[in-house]
């Protein structure tokens, strides 16, 4: 029997990080893609420093099992393993170029499975070490629930492959029941889709298993728990038996994927109504076709995004600051002193990402050389991603680092999360510089992706996954390396609210002109200098 320390250390992370601090999924299938590529994107969304590690594949013994930390009971259970587990990169993508994601949406939380010891961290996990495709994952992922229960609440999972995409959405049968509840759809080639924190199943087909699976008690269990009543004559929707919305939740959730969405495909002209939690507003579509081909430069800028160009910008108005910061400071809402509830918009880019990554699978090449996760650290607007090969025997050492609890230059976590906090000083001066450096690593990489496929290709496979491996070590060091400078960069050039020229010369540049006409428009007397002919009343100022 072999215990799954790693798990545990992983589970309690993830649990922490999923307290208030969701995340979000963009699915890009190879037919809506500009090259033939698949893609997901995750953004992981929690105050933790995750260090990412790599897992060879491995044969195992018969009568092996694997050892979990105990659900309410506190007892540990155990699971079978299997012959032959593939090699993995952390809980990402697998050397088959199966990656996963995923977004919690709680629902019903009467639903959620205490006693039960199988999270879904341990089954997006145990999905990439047992399964080679997205449809094999599925398999996986619901075999052991049927068999050992499941002890999450509502959760939304991504799995794509180099050929398909599909959304699995499950949720827990209560304390003393057994098995899940699921539904799992595949997404059609050409279209895109995303989920952030909300169940987006809706409707579904019953007699079609090449592009829908689901439990067997997916309706009868609602009947017999009298969320859905049949005779309503209202068709079946996961999304709404399982997770009933609510105007908070609208907001907070669905206003991403409307952004993902109307970005995506602006001819749709996607209204806002149904985040923004109006009654009757149309619920936005599990999938859609983009306007136009996404490419991999695309997909990165799709999910950097405050609301930039609309109403809920959180780059203007006064809770930006002077400086058009978008950030803000958790708790996200709260009460006044009439009980009127409020809250800030919760973007895509969340300051308190602990990591994102883009799976890319290329179906037309070599599995150690077509899928690439581009991985990197903090909040996706400030990040650089640095690409990471499926088939490499060690990931770059920045990556491996790093306490949360102590600040350490040797982090990649910790060289960006200094660039990103201190560039709240002065948000629209600092991005630009940061963009500036962003851009051309970036660019670079990208660039090179060709000839780098091109060159390995033309050598023997042991030696290929060498070569990629170093050239992975080789960028993960250059990032980390400029980031440290950028940060040194930064604090130099913005010392004590001044911003100096690139010859070193000290600017005083204050405020924008409109920020300090509002706060005169609100403080109309606050900030004023007396006019000495027409002021008579004397000022009083303490001692």
């Amino acid at each position: 029997m072999k215990s799954f320390k790693l798990f545990f250390f992983l589970g309690w992370f993830l649990l922490q990080a999923s307290q208030g601090f969701p995340c979000t999924n963009l699915l890009v299938t190879k037919g809506a893609s500009a090259d033939g590529s698949a893609f997901l994107v995750y953004t992981n969304d929690g105050e933790w420093l995750y260090q990412l590690t790599n897992k060879a594949a491995a044969d195992h013994q018969p009568g092996d099992s694997l050892e979990f930390p105990g659900g309410k009971n506190g007892k540990p259970g155990k699971i079978h393993q299997v012959p032959h587990t593939f090699a993995v990169i952390g809980f990402q993508m697998n050397e088959h170029q199966l990656a996963v994601g995923e977004t919690t949406f709680t629902g019903r939380e009467e639903l959620w499975n205490h006693s039960k010891y199988l999270q879904y961290w341990h089954l997006m996990s145990l999905a990439l070490e047992r399964a080679k495709t997205a449809r094999e994952a599925i398999l996986v992922i619901t075999s052991l629930v049927e068999q050992y229960g499941y002890g999450s609440e509502g959760e939304s999972f991504s799995l794509v492959d180099p050929n398909e995409a599909w959304i699995l959405e499950m949720v827990g049968t209560g304390d003393g029941g057994e098995g899940a509840v699921w539904v799992a759809v595949k997404i059609p080639d050409g279209n895109i889709s995303a989920h952030a924190n909300m169940a987006r199943i809706g409707e579904f087909p019953l007699d079609d298993p090449e592009n829908c699976m689901y439990s067997q008690n997916v309706i009868s269990f609602a009947i017999e728990k009298d969320y859905y009543k049949p005779e309503s004559g209202e068709p079946f929707r996961f999304n709404e038996v399982y997770n009933p919305p609510s105007p908070d939740r609208l907001k907070y959730c669905e206003s991403r994927v409307w952004s993902l969405f109307r970005r995506a495909a602006p001819s749709l002209n996607l209204s806002a109504d149904y985040c923004r939690g109006f009654e009757g507003a149309k619920r936005y579509p599990l999938w859609i076709k983009p306007d136009q081909k996404i490419a991999l430069t695309d997909v990165m800028s799709l999910v950097r995004d405050h609301y930039e160009g609309t109403p809920f910008d959180m780059t203007q108005g006064l809770d930006a600051g002077p400086f058009g910061s978008p950030n803000r400071w958790r708790p996200l809402s709260w009460e006044d002193e009439n009980k009127e509830k409020y809250s800030w918009e919760r973007p895509v880019s969340s300051i308190n990402t602990a990591f994102s990554y883009i799976g890319q699978m290329r179906s037309w090449l070599p599995d150690e050389v077509g899928g690439v996760c581009w991985f990197g650290v903090d909040d996706t607007y400030f990040t650089c991603w640095v690409p990471i090969y499926v088939g490499n025997t060690s990931i770059p050492e920045p990556f491996t680092k790093g306490d949360i609890n102590k600040f350490s230059r040797d982090a990649m976590w910790w060289a960006f999360n200094f660039v990103s906090n201190f560039a709240n000083l002065k948000y629209s001066y600092m991005i630009l510089d940061i963009q500036k450096v962003q851009s051309e690593l970036e660019s670079r990489m990208i660039g090179e992706q060709d000839s780098i496929t091109k060159l390995v290709l033309d050598i023997p496979k042991n030696e290929r996954i060498e070569m990629l491996t170093a050239y992975s070590a080789k960028w993960g060091e250059k990032v980390h390396q400029s980031w440290l400078e950028l940060g040194e960069m930064l604090i130099t050039k913005y010392n004590d609210g001044y911003v100096k020229d690139e010859k070193g010369a000290i600017h005083e540049v204050g405020y924008p002109d409109a920020w300090k006409n509002e706060m005169n428009r609100i403080y109309p007397e606050k900030f004023k200098i007396p006019d000495s002919e027409k002021s008579t009343k004397p000022v009083n100022v303490p001692h």
